[in-house]
Formats: C-alpha cells, structure tokens, sequence
C-alpha cells in the first residue's frame, strides 16, 4: 500500500517521551508531526484488547478531530511469567501519575512472588497505526525479545526500557544513547515496516 503523506500528520499521544523518540524517528521523512497534547486534543479511552486496537481508536480519533492523517502508538511489556501481562496494560500499571519506577517495582514483586525460577523473558511490543480521514487505517507491529533485569540499569530510557535487555546486547535500552536505541528497538522495528509501505525504497536507508 503506498500513499502521497500530508504535509502535517498529527501524533495521537500526550507522552513527551513517546513523541521525542517517533519525532527522531521519522527524521527525513517529508512531514511534519503535531503532537495530539499540542493540539490539546482529549485522550480516548483505550479500550481495545489488542495493541492493534488501542492503536487503531487512538489514530481514528486523532484524524476525526483534526482531518489529518494521524499516527498513532500502542507499546507495552510483555513479561513471560506474567501470562503477558503488563501488555496492553503497561501503562495501567504506573498509575495515575505515569509512574513508571512504580510500574516497574509492581512487576519485579509480582515475579518475585512466584520464585527464583520465575522466567524473566520479555517482549516489547510497539504498535503504529495509520489512519486517514477517508476511514483508512493501516497497523505495523515490531517486537522485541529479551530479558528483564533488577535493579534497573541506566538512566537513558523511558517506561520498562532501564529494565529491559534485548537478546543479542550487554546493556539495557536504558544504557543505550537514544541514536542506539532507535536502531534496535521495537518501535523502530514497527517504523521500519511502516516507512517501506508507504515511501518505498528510497527512504529505507537509515532505518
């Protein structure tokens, strides 16, 4: 599926975070991303059980409101041992205040109640979707394996990243320079599908 980008896309989230990183990431690309918080556009309420889902009513959302094409982020932690968990729900986890240091103390207790032989193993998961004010909608996914580390390690990330160890690497994503980081992780993986869909080859490089 190819499609000529406006101008302007607005990003359906409110996440300082999340809006530095997909704004480097789509450094090159021939828009510019307005961020939903900017646009003092209302949060909607993910109620999907899917990252696909919530992704896919935040991006509609986003593009209803302001007749642009909207781009939107869904990510979270699975954790093994967990059942998948926190997943869709990661954000849930941190509270009202986004409190991601609580987010992850609540998961290392949890695994900790279950024992020493508890598996460690993680999935980050990032979802994007796309959607256009005619109704369209496309989703890319990127996952990412590894392992969840205690205490956290690093300063450099956001939410579980200071946790997290991707398989293949002596760091954490919180140990790693943001230039690192959005080379190898998930949502760079999901950015990577969704820049070859829509802008071809010529725009793969760098990825």
């Amino acid at each position: 599926m190819t499609s000529e980008p406006s101008a302007e896309w607005v990003l359906a989230t409110h996440n300082r975070g999340k809006l530095r990183e997909l704004r480097d990431l789509f450094a090159g690309f021939p828009i510019t991303l307005r961020s939903a918080g900017e646009l003092d556009l209302p949060e909607p309420d993910e109620t999907g059980s899917t990252f696909e889902e919530n992704a896919e009513l935040k991006a509609r959302a986003a593009s209803a409101a302001t007749g642009l094409v909207a781009l939107s982020d869904d990510s979270g932690v699975e954790v093994e041992a967990l059942g998948g968990e926190p997943g869709i729900h990661t954000a849930d986890w941190a509270g009202p205040d986004r409190d991601f240091a609580l987010a992850r103390r609540s998961v290392e207790e949890r695994l900790a109640e279950i024992g020493p032989g508890a598996s460690r193993r993680a999935t980050y998961v990032c979802v994007l979707c796309l959607a256009w004010p005619d109704g369209r909608t496309q989703t890319f996914r990127g996952n990412a394996g590894g392992e969840l580390v205690w205490p956290i390690r690093g300063e450099l990330g956001h939410g579980f990243e200071p946790m997290f160890l991707p398989d293949g690497y002596a760091i954490t994503y919180g140990e790693m320079t943001p230039e690192h980081r959005l080379r190898v992780n998930a949502r760079a993986r999901a950015i990577r599908k969704l820049r070859s869909a829509l802008f071809g080859p010529a725009l793969r490089a760098g990825t």
